[in-house]
């Protein structure tokens, strides 16, 4: 069978959560496919040409690399799709073309678009309203991150049960404990950090609750004299004026250190005291698997996907209440007993999310689908 899919997202230079999860997918696809003897011949769509390290170790694919200069999606891959179809195409983390195969499965991260419009600016959110409910309309398929997110698609779209299959994200293998102590040294060297601090990923904007997070950090120094430092790592999204004014006013107690990738995450994850993602919403959560697998102790909302990624290895406080967030820094942050007790947990909660798992189960849904023609819609 022919699977084509769109690499695009994969090849950004900065990958967040849904272009790693592209980039991990499709390398564990191959290595799947080539593990079971699958004669699948797979063609990787890009909008640029990759870099060789990214799948060079992996055979049975070929990239059909197709620089643009605008609206690469819907003119010039639409334009491959009407001209050299493959069986089925996989758009892991984009909207589907406006022209593509009958057989099109897509991958739906969340709907917090839908639950929280007034975390997104007005025409982020309008596109990205467009775009889910486009791709829930005409895909043949529909992988969803977690339970939660099936569920919202169901309530929300509109979409059939039968239509959706769950399939968790793994864990990159790069995510594990760093224990020596010159490793942990050299990332808190590089990056400014003070020998204790909380941990926050993820890109920075009002979804991920920023402001409470800072409220609730403010008020548990406060009270308990807390000696860490809160670290925000990601890129500076959208900030309202409020938390631009507020991280301004922190400035001696909060550090921000932008985008820090996978060569240094691990280092990051495994010196902090305590990982924090008390975010509205989440379609899964990644952030927080990868500071499970590296052995730090988690912190995460009690709302959409988070109590399913988390399990019984994270404590979970409700993402509207400072209060809580802060009571829960505190004890973590106090008591050596209960970080000893997270950190264990944590590491066999993430033992159960695999690349592995997930290619094997994408690579099931791909192959039940059947070429069938084109459409444009």
């Amino acid at each position: 069978m022919n699977i084509g899919i769109d690499a695009s997202r994969a090849l950004r230079p900065q990958r967040t959560g849904t272009e790693n999860y592209s980039l991990e997918l499709i390398r564990h696809l191959l290595g799947r496919a080539q593990d079971n003897g699958e004669r699948h011949e797979f063609v990787l769509y890009t909008d640029r040409i990759p870099s060789p390290e990214l799948f060079e170790t992996l055979p049975g694919y070929r990239v059909q690399a197709m620089p643009f200069p605008r609206l690469w999606t819907h003119v010039r891959l639409s334009w491959e799709m009407a001209t050299h179809p493959p069986d089925v195409l996989f758009v892991p983390a984009h909207v589907i073309p406006l022209v593509h195969p009958k057989k099109t499965v897509v991958t739906i991260h969340d709907l917090g678009h839908l639950y929280f419009p007034d975390a997104y600016p007005r025409r982020m959110r309008r596109y990205i309203t467009w775009a889910t409910r486009r791709n829930a309309r005409v895909a043949s398929h529909i992988l969803a991150d977690s339970e939660a997110t099936k569920q919202d698609i169901i309530a929300k779209l509109g979409v059939s049960p039968e239509r959706i299959t769950v399939v968790h994200p793994g864990v990159s293998s790069v995510f594990q404990p760093v224990t020596d102590p010159a490793a942990l040294r050299e990332v808190q060297q590089r990056y400014c950090l003070p020998p204790s601090y909380i941990l926050h990923v993820g890109t920075l904007q009002p979804r991920k609750n920023v402001l409470r997070l800072l409220e609730a950090f403010a008020l548990a120094k406060e009270r308990s004299h807390l000696k860490e430092t809160l670290v925000l790592a990601g890129r500076r999204g959208w900030l309202p004026d409020a938390i631009e004014r507020r991280l301004a006013e922190m400035k001696d107690t909060v550090a921000m250190v932008g985008y820090v990738g996978d060569e240094d995450l691990p280092a990051l994850y495994s010196g902090a005291t305590a990982f924090m993602l008390p975010s509205l919403f989440e379609g899964f959560g990644m952030p927080a698997l990868e500071a499970m697998a590296c052995g730090t102790p988690v912190i995460v909302a009690n709302t959409s996907s988070l109590p399913e990624v988390t399990g019984e290895a994270g404590i979970l406080v409700d993402p509207l209440d400072v209060e809580a967030i802060a009571r829960a820094m505190q004890q973590v942050c106090s008591e050596q007993a209960l970080r000893e007790s997270l950190r264990f947990r944590g590491l066999a909660q993430a033992k159960k999310f695999t690349w592995d798992a997930a290619a094997e189960k994408t690579l099931r849904v791909l192959e039940t689908e059947s070429p069938v023609g084109m459409v444009g819609r």
